[in-house]
């Protein structure tokens, strides 16, 4: 308890450098450097701090007091959440929808599309308690009725940028977000020889939330970044990044 006391006085001390704070999913992590650095030209005098985690989490410390401004959640059921709850102060909104893929850091025969996961022996996915994309690698699995066949071969990451971690090191294949296949570190790794997009038909879209919390009511910065990031710039860097925006 006295461990978990102290992370979180770090971790505000931190961030009161900082103008505004912003929760973002851990699957945003590949393209928030870019939306940080875009935003930051247009409002040089406004500072981001930036704190990465998955969904669940991130959620969990905004109903326990962590002191954001706004959550960038990898679903609308978390910041549906914390609107009903009177801690959002914006109606939850659709910034970007995100896409499964599998990755691994050996060359496998992709063609044999999903059933790839029948022939390794451990399998990466984010937790599907707390990462909207671990629940859409299960969802996935299971209407290709291959889920009963692996669940014994996962191996569980804390976060979707953790699975990637986890694919390229300790599993042999692993669920991921198909936005961290378009980050710099990922250029060595090619489609259907390293990764394969998951048929968005096995799950349901993954539309990824944005809300203002309550702490930022009346905050101007907070607003401004709220508004970028559903403005055609941002959409375009999201494009980028193996998203689906709304044009």
């Amino acid at each position: 308890m006295k461990k978990l006391f102290f992370s979180f006085i770090l971790l505000t001390s931190l961030l009161n450098a900082a103008n505004i704070k912003i929760a973002v999913a851990a699957n945003v992590s590949y393209a928030i450097a870019e939306l940080k650095s875009a935003f930051e030209k247009q409002y040089p005098d406004i500072d981001v701090g930036i704190i990465l985690g998955g969904s669940g989490k991130l959620t969990a410390q905004i109903k326990n007091g962590a002191p954001y401004d706004i959550l960038m959640s990898a679903n609308m059921d978390y910041p549906q959440a914390l609107y009903k709850e009177k801690l959002a102060i914006t109606k939850p909104l659709i910034y970007a929808q995100g896409a499964l893929a599998i990755l691994s850091n050996r060359p496998k025969d992709f063609s044999k599309g999903l059933k790839i996961v029948l022939e390794v022996k451990t399998i990466a996915i984010a937790n599907p308690k707390t990462a909207p994309y671990g629940k859409a690698t299960i969802e996935a699995l299971k209407n290709a009725k291959l889920y009963a066949k692996v669940k014994n071969k996962f191996v569980y990451a804390e976060s979707i940028s953790q699975t990637v971690a986890y694919s390229v090191t300790a599993a042999d294949i692993g669920f991921v977000a198909k936005s961290a296949l378009y980050s710099a570190k990922m250029k060595k790794f090619k489609e259907g020889r390293n990764y394969m997009e998951v048929p968005s038909k096995l799950y349901t879209p993954i539309n990824q939330g944005i809300v203002i919390l309550k702490r930022a009511k009346n905050n101007k910065d907070a607003l401004a970044f709220y508004n970028f990031i559903l403005s055609k710039k941002a959409k375009e860097i999201f494009k980028r990044y193996g998203y689906s925006v709304n044009e």
